[in-house]
């Protein structure tokens, strides 16, 4: 029998809870967008950690939230088609709080299942009395039988290595399910229109950034090689979140591109000329062509 191991394994929670931060930790790369705001990720972004004789496969879910458009349906529906399909789960929370409505949903879905599942308390960094979570850590440990419950900073990386650790005892013996130096299965179009997205997020209004959508319309390298040339739209709702976008003189989406582009450089590791458009799709969210031409799941429209 093979030595080696390998899981599928989803991270759950609410959103901003830095399910994200915490792959991206994990695998050493940036591949999930990152931002303060919620509701950041919008799919199940795939990403491969290989090491000792292991392969773990981290599906990086939305976060859990009421939905109110079709976006949000789409998204609901990937956190449960993924919890469905995985060998084990990994749950996020933040420390010094009770456990959510979100939260018990998912540990009831994990119940119906019998799926083995880590509980990581996140962001403990931000708290200077660690002895609060000792408390928190009793009272979770009675809603579920979690395989282990991990303490961590994704931010500073403390108990990150403990909890890969936990999640290789818990992956079961069989070959690996990609290759070795497998980082993602996410296209590279779909990971730079995500970090063009993610500057979006991190630089506009609170309003704004959520009516986003990004499309990489070309994607080519030179035939020389060394360089990249891509052309993004960035689609928004209003006229009025156009031209907050643009910037005065197209300040804004001047930095918009610079920040996306040296994330991008040092992902793709050579240099890209990026060019950026803003069109208005009203109502987008709730369009179902729309969505389906920005590439979200389907399924969701079919029931």
């Amino acid at each position: 029998m093979s030595e080696r191991k390998s899981a599928f394994i989803a991270i759950v929670g609410r959103p901003n809870v830095g399910k994200s931060s915490i792959l991206n930790k994990m695998l050493g790369e940036k591949i999930a967008i990152v931002s303060s705001k919620p509701q950041t990720t919008r799919t199940r972004i795939m990403g491969v950690l290989t090491e000792e004789n292991c392969q773990l496969v981290f599906i990086d879910t939305p976060g859990l939230h009421k939905p109110r458009n079709d976006l949000d349906r789409f998204m609901l529906r990937s956190v449960n088609e993924s919890v469905a399909g995985v060998d084990m789960c990994v749950l996020v929370v933040e420390p010094d709080r009770e456990a959510a409505a979100e939260e018990l949903q998912l540990i009831e879905k994990f119940r119906e299942l019998g799926l083995p599942a880590v509980l990581a308390i996140n962001k403990i960094d931000t708290i200077n009395d660690k002895t609060k979570l000792a408390a928190q850590i009793s009272a979770l440990a009675k809603l579920y039988d979690f395989s282990a419950v991990v303490p961590c900073s994704a931010q500073t990386g403390e108990g990150i290595d403990i909890l890969k650790k936990e999640m290789r005892g818990l992956a079961e013996e069989g070959d690996y399910l990609f290759d070795e130096d497998t980082l993602t299965d996410q296209p590279e179009r779909v990971i730079a229109a995500e970090m063009i997205r993610e500057k979006l997020l991190r630089l506009l209004e609170r309003e704004v950034p959520h009516g986003t959508a990004v499309f990489v319309e070309r994607m080519k390298e030179r035939p020389e090689g060394g360089i990249i040339d891509m052309d993004a739209t960035i689609y928004c709702e209003r006229d009025s979140h156009k031209g907050i976008i643009i910037g005065k003189g197209g300040s804004m989406l001047k930095r918009i591109g610079t920040y996306a582009r040296q994330d991008m450089e040092r992902f793709f590791d050579c240099k890209v000329n990026l060019q950026l458009w803003v069109k208005v799709k009203e109502d987008w969210r709730n369009r179902e062509g729309i969505l389906r031409s920005l590439g979200y799941d389907q399924t969701v429209f079919d029931e």
